[in-house]
């Protein structure tokens, strides 16, 4: 695997969240884009790849994403994880920013903002990739 590789994983439950949200990765050339629904389909991911930024939903069927924002901690420690939930009162946002969650975004309101943050990561790694790489570099 090159290290020009971001792999991001989504878990949610919700298909045409998880479909809306790689569709927006993929036109940002951020792939590979993993899916996972539940917490099993997630570990799976995580134990077979090399996951760099992990954007998990609190309220899933079985363990919830607070559980498998315990498990990236510790286990996968240099994963980036963002918690996107519907569930955006304080009580949550501090709970998963306190367990070490990256950032907590509001499904309903912040996709904006899931987007924008996403953009400044693929500048990030376009610049990393350039300076790493500098006679891939296109003008």
């Amino acid at each position: 695997m090159g290290s020009d590789k971001f792999t991001v994983l989504v878990v949610d439950d919700s298909v045409k969240f998880r479909q809306r949200v790689t569709c927006f990765l993929n036109d940002r050339n951020l792939h590979p884009v993993l899916q996972a629904c539940n917490y099993e389909e997630a570990v799976n991911w995580l134990i077979k790849t090399k996951v760099h930024l992990a954007l998990l939903d609190i309220n899933m069927p079985g363990k919830s994403g607070i559980e498998l924002l315990k498990l990236i901690r510790s286990s996968y420690p240099g994963t980036k994880v963002w918690m996107i939930s519907n569930h955006a009162d304080e009580y949550y946002k501090q709970i998963c920013l306190s367990t070490g969650a990256d950032h907590f975004f509001d499904k309903s309101m912040d996709f904006e903002e899931i987007e924008n943050k996403t953009s400044m990561i693929c500048k990030e790694i376009q610049n990393q990739n350039e300076l790493n790489n500098p006679s891939m570099v296109t003008r």
